[in-house]
């Protein structure tokens, strides 16, 4: 009986170990710029001298330090219609695009960038005064071309991922936000179908109240889509955004209860 379990064991072992690897290749250049990058940070600082710095005789490193850590959660759809397509995506150089994590259809999430680096998943963005969100930002990518209901599978992962990203790096309530709010002259996903309530209601990301106030006489609600964080700098992308957000609605202008939802959000930022 032993002999039989020791022998499954082996043919196992040699089943993964000949098992195809699609992405060793890719793999490998991961593992090279992270070691390049962890070259860089081990290094000690070195200030070049010139006329106008005066340099000290030694080097003396401060023992109060840590690594960057990401403030933003930024929620995409892949527009894309395989999580296999995504993922090769994101491994060609010439794309210039990336993500932390991909959540595919199934619910499997790839974590294709360690946390504490930097993706390409912003692009040209803004949100309030940020304007370099890469830095501060994890970006996720959801498996989905934009016109179809995210599935089951696919929003209970990625509901658990945000609780541990939430509870490891302590990201404010508000700072989950989607890639249409952060450019919304260029992006509009998460589409209109994406749960954002059910997501607020776990704590990422604000929602306004069931009931809300009356409008005041002198309501900006631009000025208050500012405050929330949006560009509005082209103001009909910028209450798109919204409403793709809030009112789960594709339409350019605002009525009297989009007016209500602003202003109530506003004053939670």
């Amino acid at each position: 009986m032993m002999k039989q379990i020791f022998g499954l064991i082996v043919v196992i072992i040699l089943l993964n170990a000949c098992a195809p690897k699609p992405y060793a290749e890719t793999n490998k250049s991961y593992k090279t710029q992270a070691k390049l990058y962890a070259a860089t940070i081990k290094e000690t600082p070195v200030v070049t001298a010139n006329d106008s710095l005066l340099l000290p005789p030694y080097f003396v490193g401060t023992t109060n330090f840590n690594l960057r850590k990401p403030s933003f959660v930024i929620i995409h759809h892949t527009a894309q219609n395989t999580c296999d397509q995504t993922l090769k995506t994101f491994t060609l150089v010439r794309t210039k695009v990336s993500a932390h994590y991909v959540i595919c259809r199934d619910g499997i999430v790839h974590h294709m960038l360690n946390d504490y680096l930097r993706a390409w998943h912003a692009g040209n963005s803004k949100w309030g005064n940020m304007t370099d969100i890469n830095s501060s930002s994890i970006g996720i990518e959801l498996d989905n071309n934009g016109f179809e209901p995210f599935s089951d599978a696919q929003i209970n992962s990625l509901m658990s991922l945000l609780s541990k990203l939430k509870n490891d790096y302590t990201i404010p309530t508000a700072n989950f936000i989607g890639h249409g709010d952060i450019a919304p002259t260029r992006k509009n996903d998460p589409s209109i179908l994406f749960p954002w309530k059910k997501l607020a209601d776990a704590g990422f990301g604000n929602w306004y109240d069931s009931k809300t106030d009356s409008i005041p006489a002198n309501f900006n609600a631009l000025q208050s889509l500012r405050i929330i964080g949006y560009d509005v700098k082209d103001t009909t992308a910028a209450i798109r955004s919204f409403k793709r957000h809030f009112m789960q609605d594709s339409t350019r202008r605002l009525n009297d209860s989009d007016k209500a939802v602003i202003y109530n959000l506003m004053k939670k930022y």
